[in-house]
């Protein structure tokens, strides 16, 4: 009986968590629709806490994160999210999509968005 209640408590907790993560993953696609991309992120961001033991949920996180970055004229941000989804799940469907992302910033003219970074520290 004992042992009926625990594997029962773990298989609840691992469901419960389970549902959490999508709730927020599906709160951040809402609020993407919305064009609410501050609450899209922010739900993004609960949704990667609960993500931790799921990698292969990153890349669907991150691409997401890097349309709101697009969508607030971010776009060094979203070039470096979508070049760290290639680099990172090159074979993923996320990863095409990125690629295509990055080609059509390019095209618009962002072509420095994909540039390193120069970063200089302030003098005192």
């Amino acid at each position: 009986m004992r042992i009926l209640f625990i594997v029962l408590l773990v298989l609840g907790v691992a469901g419960c968590n389970r549902y959490s993560f999508d709730h927020h993953l599906n709160s951040a696609y809402e609020a993407y629709d919305r064009g609410e991309c501050e609450a899209a992120i922010l739900s993004l961001s609960k949704a990667e806490r609960n993500s931790r033991s799921r990698r292969y949920m990153q890349p669907e996180i991150s691409l997401l994160r890097g349309q709101c970055l697009e969508r607030q004229a971010l776009f060094v941000d979203a070039m470096h999210t979508y070049q760290f989804i290639v680099t990172n799940y090159p074979a993923s469907e996320y990863a095409y999509r990125a690629r295509a992302r990055m080609d059509t910033l390019r095209e618009l003219g962002h072509e420095g968005a994909g540039a390193a970074v120069k970063v200089t520290p302030v003098k005192p």
